[in-house]
């Protein structure tokens, strides 16, 4: 690989669930610092490594989403000397995967911790209250009935489906891919079989999209450690580098989105792209936030994967299933996996394992690039990374 060693995944760390819940009633900071106990392990690095603290979320105390980091470092018994706690959603991670390598690069940190944990199934909370959407936040929408998040994404399935003649078997060509990749991780969370026919008898949530299109409600947590190349030389396990970043955002609420049908990711991978210096034919294994079908097919026109409109052809003939020729979100996704509210740094785990060939009969064979992308928000903020092996 000749790209430049800027900074690499070397720990990567989860907690198991029983039907979407973490067992035995653990609050939110417990299975966070499970999953940072397990990550840390993973690389070999111990507690007092971490001189770098990131993290995002909507538990944090006193409220939701306030000093999350706070929160947990404190819990954790971490003390950094850089941190961050950028929150654009469900891509917070993998622009915190972003903001770490250029910490490291400017000589700020050496050892990154990036953690998430969400009790949002099983109702466990801590310093809960008050509402997580401002009153502004959906003035134009709530009055008119339109229920958030899953009517922000049902309009933009509208939109493609009116301008390009996408169709909701073409949506559920996804929700099945994915689900044939889930009955492949013994962790996931939905593993019986569906049909497109399922899909599209499923209850409609909010039209085009069917409750088989939408993502699951479930905990978790996870954590990723990302170090310098000179500690990667050190860790336990293969480094996974990080070749390649972008991020951007454009609007907050859906009325603002400049085109229903393109996402920010259209920048954002762009910048990726260039910096690790790769093509999309370099790709062997993609993973894409899905919170709903209609993100996934966004997601891959506006990454450059096909042409706006093509989406739906692309998909078609189950091509991200098993055994296609695009693998894509393979360990079930945010659809049949878990999906624990921001589940963007669970698409970073599983990217990572991939890359070290640990996923068993999932395995993408000889894997050897990954592209990762987060979605936050409703079609809001997008955030790439491109890793690679050694």
């Amino acid at each position: 690989m000749s790209q430049k060693r800027l900074a690499a995944i070397v720990g990567v760390g989860d907690v198991e669930l029983e039907n979407g819940k973490v067992p035995g009633g653990l609050s939110v900071l417990q299975i966070q610092a499970i999953a940072a106990k397990r990550a840390l392990e993973d690389a070999g690095l111990k507690k007092d490594d971490v001189d770098g603290f990131f993290s995002a979320g909507f538990w944090g105390i006193p409220g939701n989403g306030l000093f999350p980091t706070l929160s947990v470092a404190e819990y954790l018994g971490i003390q950094p000397k850089f941190t961050d706690s950028t929150q654009i959603g469900g891509s917070s991670f993998e622009a915190h995967v972003g903001h770490a390598v250029a910490a490291i690069q400017a000589g700020l940190c050496e050892v990154a911790l990036i953690v998430y944990g969400s009790t949002q199934r099983s109702g466990v909370r801590q310093g809960g209250g008050g509402n997580i959407q401002a009153e502004y936040m959906s003035q134009y929408e709530t009055p008119y009935g339109l229920p958030l998040p899953v009517g922000s994404y049902a309009l933009a399935a509208q939109r493609h489906m009116y301008q390009y003649g996408t169709t909701s078997e073409q949506l559920a060509e996804i929700a099945v891919a994915t689900r044939k990749w889930a009955q492949l991780n013994p962790a996931a969370t939905m593993r019986e079989p569906i049909t497109i026919e399922d899909v599209l008898q499923s209850p409609m949530i909010s039209s085009p999209l069917h409750k088989l299109d939408c993502c699951l409600v479930t905990d978790g947590a996870g954590a990723i450690v990302v170090v310098s190349p000179e500690r990667a030389r050190d860790c336990r396990k293969r480094p996974i580098w990080v070749l390649g970043h972008g991020e951007a955002h454009s609007h907050m609420t859906i009325q603002s989105m400049p085109d229903l049908t393109i996402t920010s990711a259209v920048e954002s991978g762009k910048a990726a792209f260039e910096m690790a210096g790769v093509t999309h034919d370099d790709i062997d294994v993609v993973e894409v936030y899905d919170s709903f079908t209609i993100t996934v097919l966004l997601t891959l026109e506006s990454l450059g994967f096909c042409k706006p409109g093509e989406g739906g052809d692309f998909v078609s003939n189950q091509r991200t299933a098993p055994g296609g020729d695009f693998p894509l979100n393979t360990n079930g996704g945010g659809l049949s996996y878990a999906h624990p509210g921001m589940y963007g740094i669970f698409l970073l785990i599983e990217a990572v394992r991939q890359l070290r060939h640990e996923c068993g009969e999932r395995q993408v064979e000889d894997a050897q690039l990954a592209l990762v992308c987060g979605t936050g928000g409703y079609l809001a903020s997008t955030a790439v990374c491109i890793l690679g092996r050694d």
